[in-house]
């Protein structure tokens, strides 16, 4: 029986076939890889001189393959060369590539008798090369076997004969950094530094049980609930007890109860212990008179423990890496010397500071990627967010703090030092004082000209320039404070027009899209005719939260704004008034407590239409209702009197008849939306969604929960408060279906706008779609506000019935993404700037040419 010859691959590599022509380079890649893997130098010439075999294209035709094997690689894509590649010189090119993307280069061998590629070319009437070439390759390529490995390949595999190559497997190993099947939950420790008592204490309060030896040393902690502790490197030197520490985490990570990856601390102690010379400073000296003193086994022990450290780890499906110096979005999952050195040393700007130390560059300000990054490395006084990474580094060895972050829960944990162990270089207070861009200040160059803007849920959205000079025209002029302003609501879709007779919406498409796209349980909810208001209110009625949290010093307590960012109100006397009402109802409903807060946003509508559109319904709605009832009134009384003198006017007078009702129906239309106000006299609130709170975006839970707990606030002032009436739909259910409907024909028939049907489940995708988050469903009298009295005519229905919905269904839904997107680079604690950056792109869309009575 012939054995199986296994070759690993790592799943994002650059593999190199290796072999002369005819050597089966080409069979061998399309059995073991995917079609799409493999690119073929034969192929790419094909493509830049229409003939596979036209040498003098070879030199254009590596060039293509370079770059899209390049383009492979910066995507994560695992690619096979499929070329002869016997010259140490093209190997070299690849090899570069292959580093240039930070993925580990493979090489796989097909050494095949040369009487075998001879027989196999003669086979192929397109190859018309003599035997001297394949004794030449095949010559070249066994001359350099043995200098493979340091040509730069990690991974060598061999198959001599065709008998290997037959029985040969190709089986996938998964990257060492790689551990995105663990979700946690976890417990990220920052820089320990030998505090080895700090540590025992730590994990006491995280809740771990310390496991002692026969000599009351800790060698393990016993994590609870299933957690796992994670440390991020640089456990060694500086302190007390650097072998105490040392031993309690590598029984930690041999127990299966933690992770570790390596600082630049261990990586200088290996090297030492190992006899390497090093320079024995920064607390190294003092680690290696503590080791000599333990038995040669244990220092033994931590030169494997160090040495088998992983460069960082990619946790929880891709959301959280852990890295020591932290780690660039590029970076993450590859392996290549230059990641290593990233995550374990950062990098620096190559100046010097006031006491001699590296400048460090802040990346953590320049990134964008979507997993949080928790790393430490350099010691910060405090942990603070920046782009959702944070330091967990606080200095316990020079006197400050052992931090650790409980993840996902994003709730720090701190044991102060229990002295000074090690006199720091550079003062803790000093450190605190980051180089680069003030996470507070907004930049003008952040929003002009076309800007891309990317987002968790629907990727990069780009915002073309004279949008996003429309829009910084509004902000500058007419928008509150942008600390406040850390969200802006989304335009809603309107359901797809219907084909009833006397009809423009109806319900039955607006089932009929969420159940094509696999939602089978909707809300809908009645939709209140006022302006959409958003709601920022902070638990304390003395400005200490908005000092606090949002940076607002000028004694206010939140914000009510429009869904253009401005002040809903002129005075903010009656922004105050309103914000107290909001703030009292919410510790009646017991919100503060329950929500773990200490402010709230609210996303509302404003009754009545008139307390924000006075001007509107006065100079259009008002204007147009009177101007068309007194001049439809004087057309009918001449017809009347044409028809009493004998003249044949009845079907003119019919039509102005119509035309009447239509006008006065009209007026009934908005009037009912209309009554008087003074101050918040008359005022009603109808808040349908809790967007956020600290540690939180609400915006994502099913609309049962938002419905609950905006009931308790209407229970809690129902003289300001207006509840929002709904229905739950199960859209297999036939008679529920029925009943909404009916209940819809019930709001629009006493004169309501209609409704707004949502997935009961708030965020859905249909595949890698997202799914519409509500789309408004308004009844035929309310839509002669927007259409005209006239719109039902029957010539004027035919007509709008051709409305395009196309672009306001896509900028519906990118506005909702960058909406959520604001909210959870607030909630995440980003800079100012990152959060404006979405809010401010909600805006510039805002300017979109899209019919507006959509």
């Amino acid at each position: 029986m012939r054995t199986l010859r296994t070759l690993t691959v790592p799943e994002l590599s650059l593999v190199v076939l290796v072999g002369t022509t005819g050597s089966g380079k080409s069979t061998f890649a399309a059995r073991h890889f995917k079609p799409t893997q493999v690119l073929s130098s034969d192929y790419c010439r094909g493509l830049v001189s229409d003939d596979e075999n036209d040498q003098s294209a070879t030199a254009d035709a590596f060039a293509l393959l370079h770059h899209i094997a390049g383009v492979r690689l910066r995507r994560g894509l695992l690619t096979v060369i499929d070329a002869t590649n016997v010259q140490p010189k093209s190997r070299e090119a690849l090899v570069a590539v292959a580093r240039t993307h930070d993925v580990l280069p493979v090489a796989i061998v097909l050494d095949v008798p040369e009487e075998v590629c001879r027989t196999r070319n003669e086979a192929r009437p397109d190859r018309t090369m003599g035997p001297h070439v394949i004794a030449r390759q095949r010559r070249e390529m066994r001359s350099n076997l043995r200098n493979l490995e340091r040509e730069g390949f990690r991974k060598v595999h061999v198959l001599r004969g065709v008998e290997e190559i037959d029985d040969a497997v190709v089986e996938y190993e998964k990257a060492y950094n790689d551990k995105r099947e663990l979700t946690g939950p976890f417990d990220v420790i920052g820089d320990v530094h030998g505090c080895r008592s700090e540590l025992e204490t730590l994990l006491t309060s995280l809740g771990y049980d310390l496991v002692r030896d026969a000599e009351a040393r800790a060698v393990d902690a016993v994590p609870p609930d299933g957690r796992t502790a994670v440390f991020v490197g640089d456990l060694v030197d500086r302190g007390p007890d650097t072998p105490g520490v040392l031993r309690l985490v590598m029984g930690m990570v041999g127990a299966g109860h933690a992770l570790c990856v390596p600082g630049n601390h261990e990586n200088k102690l290996a090297r030492a212990l190992t006899g390497r010379k090093v320079q024995l400073k920064h607390g190294i000296a003092e680690s290696l008179e503590q080791l000599s003193r333990e038995p040669t086994e244990f220092r033994d022990r931590v030169v494997e423990f160090c040495r088998g450290l992983v460069s960082h780890y990619v946790l929880d499906g891709g959301n959280l890496v852990v890295a020591h110096a932290g780690l660039k979005e590029d970076y993450q999952g590859r392996a290549s010397g230059r990641v290593r050195s990233f995550a374990m040393y950062g990098e620096t700007t190559g100046e010097t500071d006031e006491y001699g130390l590296p400048v460090r560059y802040p990346w953590a300000e320049e990134y964008r990627g979507k997993a949080m990054v928790l790393y430490g490395h350099t010691p910060v006084l405090t942990p603070s967010w920046v782009n959702n990474t944070l330091c967990l580094d606080t200095g316990c060895v020079f006197g400050g703090e052992l931090t650790a972050l409980r993840y996902p829960e994003r709730e720090l944990v701190s044991i102060p030092a229990e002295q000074i162990w090690y006199e720091p270089v550079r003062p803790l207070a000093a450190a605190a004082g980051q180089t680069g861009r003030d996470p507070g200040v907004l930049d003008l160059g952040d929003v002009l000209g076309r800007r891309v803007v990317d987002t968790r849920l629907m990727g990069n959205l780009a915002v073309r320039e004279e949008n996003a000079a429309a829009a910084l025209e509004v902000m500058s002029r007419f928008a509150v404070d942008p600390r406040w302003l850390v969200y802006l609501p989304p335009t809603m879709a309107p359901v797809a027009t219907s084909d009833r007779p006397e009809l423009l919406e109806h319900p039955a498409e607006a089932f009929g899209y969420f159940g094509g796209m696999g939602v089978t349980r909707v809300v809908c909810e009645e939709k209140h005719m006022g302006s959409r208001a958003v709601v920022l209110v902070t638990a304390d009625g003395d400005g200490t939260t908005a000092a606090r949290r949002f940076g607002i010093e000028d004694g206010s307590t939140g914000v009510v704004v429009t869904r253009t960012g401005r002040p809903f109100f002129d005075s903010s006397q009656t922004t105050e008034t309103l914000l107290a009402r909001v703030r009292a109802a919410a510790s009646k409903a017991g919100l503060w407590e329950e929500l773990g807060t200490d402010w709230l946003l609210l996303d509302c509508e404003l009754l009545p239409w008139s307390a924000k559109a006075m001007g509107l319904l006065r100079d259009q709605y008002a204007a147009v209702g009177a101007a068309a009832r007194a001049g439809l009134g004087a057309t009918i009384a001449v017809l009347e009197q044409a028809a009493a003198r004998g003249l044949d006017v009845g079907p003119q007078i019919e039509a102005q008849e119509r035309r009447r009702v239509a006008a006065e129906s009209f007026t009934a239309a908005y009037g009912q939306y209309c009554w008087p106000t003074s101050g918040l006299d008359g005022v009603r609130l109808a808040p349908f969604q809790v967007l956020a709170a600290e540690g939180a975006v609400h915006a994502t839970r099913d609309h049962g929960w938002h419905l609950e707990v905006i009931d308790r606030l209407c229970d809690a002032d129902p003289e300001l408060f207006q509840v929002t009436r709904r229905r739950v739909v199960d859209l297999n259910d036939e008679s529920a279906v029925r009943e909404a409907t009916a209940w819809w024909e019930e709001l629009t028939g006493a004169g309501g706008e209609g409704m707004v049907v949502k997935p009961f489940d708030s965020l859905v995708r249909d595949g890698r779609r997202l799914v519409q988050p509500g789309v408004k469903c308004r009844g035929p009298e309310y839509l002669r506000i927007i259409y005209g009295p006239e719109y039902l005519e029957p010539r004027n229905l035919d007509r709008l019935r051709r409305r395009f919905l196309g672009r306001k269904q896509s900028l519906a839904l990118r506005e909702y993404a960058l909406g959520l997107e604001s909210l959870e680079r607030f909630v995440a604690h980003d800079p100012l700037y990152r959060v404006h950056e979405a809010v401010f792109a909600v805006l510039a869309l805002e300017s979109e040419p899209v019919d507006p009575r959509l």
